[in-house]
């Protein structure tokens, strides 16, 4: 069992018998009263965000999730195939799981899947992922006091805005996070 003392950024803990991430977490002691906990915590099973607050009495479940190493191989109809990196046995998730994810992923790509009672419940993939442009429209000069913008069209075919200079072939370092620029490769 876990107590409040246990919880912080990042930890994993079960309530209600699901599993749940601590993304953001507040410890306040209150005059006479208890010690309480504001949080935001992510249901691992849906992805919804939460906001709660724990008394200082309140215990939590230990939950086990596993991590793997993988590889991204392909994605078709709906699916994204992925190859554990030490059994090579290859396995599919629907592009629900994947999410948003998958406007960053590329063949080869390392990713980590996790686990929850053997089932994949989300994928994980760089912070930082290096991607070619394949269209964007030429730089106009002038107007260049501010940070200008302009759309460009990825390797794997999100959209994502870059500076003026970038050019078609040009590899650059997109933030997954956010689908953001950050610098050329």
């Amino acid at each position: 069992m876990l107590h409040l003392t246990d919880l912080r950024n990042g930890t994993v803990f079960g309530m209600d018998g699901k599993p749940y991430q601590i993304i953001y977490s507040e410890h306040s002691k209150q005059g006479r009263g208890g010690a309480i906990m504001r949080t935001k915590i992510k249901d691992l099973i849906t992805g919804a965000i939460l906001d709660r607050t724990f008394k200082g009495s309140d215990s939590f479940d230990e939950v086990e999730i596993e991590r793997k190493k993988s590889q991204f191989l392909y994605k078709e109809s709906g699916e994204c195939f992925f190859m554990d990196n030490v059994s090579f046995e290859q396995f599919s998730f629907s592009n629900d799981i994947v999410g948003e994810k998958i406007n960053y992923l590329k063949e080869g790509s390392e990713v980590t899947v996790i686990l929850y009672e053997n089932k994949p419940i989300d994928v994980e993939i760089p912070i930082k992922m290096v991607l070619e442009i394949k269209y964007t429209e030429p730089g106009f000069k002038g107007n260049t006091q501010s940070t200008t913008t302009k759309p460009a069209t990825l390797e794997t075919g999100a959209e994502i805005q870059v500076p003026l200079f970038a050019k078609i072939g040009d590899k650059i370092v997109v933030d997954t996070r956010d689908g953001s620029y950050v610098e050329r490769a």
